[in-house]
């Protein structure tokens, strides 16, 4: 996840909406963002097995998805699609599309719940992770709902700073996801 580029995506796309249909849209991209990826800690492993894609699979290929995200939060590369961007401005409410989905619960926060519960498959397991979801599903939530003002503080060269070390960690974090990718396919 990247909420620091979010809260940069999310700034521009309620650029002109009322104060309180942003905060609206904020909280709600945090509720949808919980509800994705409790979706995912619940039927993950369901979908995998399904599939017939087994964990060492998922922990590489999701693993390189983080990567790619964590690389691209570094050297600066837009997150969406001049089409996804004009759509998006256009909508009334962005907070499912393309806030929570897929900018802040997209491919590899998907990857890394799925993972998680299926290396832990226990119930307090799963417990622990849809605790861990609302947790940040409210930071994500809060973060929209009054970080708005910390992007005309930061500034284009702030946020961009703040983006690259955000971005070397989730690179760091994805390697390490397919390091145990590679280790458990031996």
């Amino acid at each position: 996840m990247n909420p620091i580029g979010a809260l940069a995506t999310f700034a521009g796309l309620t650029e002109g909406v009322d104060r309180a249909a942003m905060k609206r849209q904020a909280v709600m991209t945090g509720v949808y963002v919980l509800a994705i990826l409790t979706v995912f800690a619940l039927f993950g492993t369901l979908v995998l097995e399904g599939l017939g894609i087994g964990l060492p699979a998922l922990q590489i290929a999701g693993g390189l998805v983080v990567a790619h995200s964590g690389f691209g939060m570094i050297v600066a590369r837009q997150t969406l699609t001049e089409d996804e961007k004009t759509h998006g401005a256009a909508k009334p409410d962005v907070s499912f599309s393309p806030m929570a989905l897929p900018l802040i619960a997209g491919p590899g926060a998907i990857g890394v719940v799925i993972a998680l519960t299926a290396r832990h498959p226990g119930i307090t397991n799963r417990l622990s992770v849809i605790v861990a979801s609302v947790v940040i599903a409210a930071l994500v939530a809060a973060l929209l709902r009054f970080g708005t003002p910390l992007v005309d503080k930061l500034g284009p060269t702030g946020l961009g700073a703040l983006s690259r070390i955000i971005g070397f960690l989730t690179l760091a974090i994805g390697v390490e996801l397919v390091t145990h990718g590679v280790l458990a396919a031996k």
